[in-house]
């Protein structure tokens, strides 16, 4: 059975931290590019980070620039979102995603190019 499970979400106060993981499991997610989302209640998916399959190219939205790190463990297929500073516009669920693209080199910040596996989502909470 091929499927995502996102971990390690909770409440934490503002300027604290977090570690999420997403666990691989029915693919080798070695191949594919994965993706961290996250979407507040009544507003869109939008991307937060995302690491391509193989060179691990990255990519970061501006408003998790030097606060997110995206990392990857092929060997266990496994990939994290180190998150800090958080603030409270950060609250939302957090979602990892995975597609396997041409390029090994690739990896969009869009939900829309994400679209082979998905993962249930994981409620980050950032609050005093």
């Amino acid at each position: 059975q091929v499927q995502l499970v996102e971990s390690g979400g909770g409440l934490v106060q503002p300027g604290g931290s977090l570690r999420l993981s997403c666990a691989a499991s029915g693919f080798t997610s070695e191949n594919y590019a994965i993706g961290w989302f996250r979407a507040a209640p009544g507003e869109e998916r939008e991307g937060v980070a995302c690491i391509s399959a193989t060179h691990g190219t990255t990519e970061y939205a501006d408003f998790v620039k030097g606060r997110f790190t995206i990392s990857r463990d092929n060997a266990k297929n496994m990939a994290y979102l180190e998150m800090s500073d958080l603030r409270r516009e950060d609250t939302a669920t957090y979602y990892c995603a995975a597609h396997r693209f041409g390029s090994t080199w690739f990896c969009p910040l869009s939900a829309s190019l994400m679209t082979d596996f998905w993962g249930q989502g994981t409620q980050v909470t950032v609050s005093s």
